[in-house]
């Protein structure tokens, strides 16, 4: 069975209903990206990071996997599929897919803002999921009680699901790219750890930059319906 490497981000999403970041839009228009979504603004205003993250987390309820998720999903049947993702929902995880790496993190899932560092090597042992809950200053948990937080990896912060996804990467027989630029470090650079003889798809309605690759130039549901059509029954890809 081939393996297929999966990286996505918030243009899969979007067709869902999710504002994206770099978008600006949805709750993105109301803060500052410095006061939401990074490691110094939850040391200034933990308060207004916690409302936040519940917000999303609350929002994210009301929004279901689109085509893109779906299919993607599907694809398990004939390859061993890894999706790589940039976002923080859990629309993969809702359509079915089985092996997902998040790389900067999970909003419905928290932890004690002294756990997942460094000094615990990044242990998952106290991160918990809430699914669709609130939490609140004065919650705490962990070993030491600390307050918990949203388990995001925000800018300031190490990403350390990279190395993992750098590795399944190196294996990929196929990489496919949706709903992401790879504008932002280090996810920018997973492409790279392709071998030689990977083929790279890249779905996107823009103009991108990847050379070698095949470009499908549409949204995400349509690109994805145009490259699951393609699959033979080999499990290679034909032309796009």
């Amino acid at each position: 069975m081939k393996k297929l490497v999966v990286l996505s981000g918030s243009g899969i999403s979007a067709e869902s209903g999710i504002s994206t970041f770099r978008g600006g839009g949805g709750m993105w228009n109301n803060y500052r990206v410095e006061e939401v979504a990074s490691i110094d603004g939850w040391y200034r205003n933990p308060g207004l990071m916690i409302d936040f993250y519940n917000q999303m987390r609350g929002d994210l309820k009301q929004h279901e996997p689109n085509l893109a998720h779906k299919l993607l999903a599907q694809l398990e049947k004939d390859y061993d599929v890894t999706v790589i993702t940039q976002n923080v929902d859990n629309l993969h995880e809702r359509a079915g897919s089985s092996h997902i790496i998040h790389l900067h993190g999970e909003v419905t899932k928290v932890r004690p803002e002294d756990c997942y560092t460094d000094y615990d090597n990044y242990s998952t042992e106290y991160v918990r999921d809430i699914a669709y809950g609130s939490i609140a200053l004065g919650d705490k948990g962990g070993p030491h009680n600390k307050q918990l937080r949203p388990h995001i990896v925000w800018f300031g912060e190490a990403v350390p699901n990279i190395t993992p996804a750098a590795l399944e990467v190196s294996k990929a027989d196929i990489l496919l790219i949706v709903g992401t630029s790879l504008q932002v470090y280090p996810a920018a650079g997973l492409s790279a750890y392709a071998p030689s003889r990977c083929r790279t798809y890249v779905i996107d309605p823009g103009d991108v930059s990847a050379p070698g690759a095949v470009h499908i130039k549409a949204v995400a549901t349509e690109g994805m319906r145009r490259f699951v059509d393609c699959i033979g029954k080999e499990g290679d890809l034909q032309s796009i």
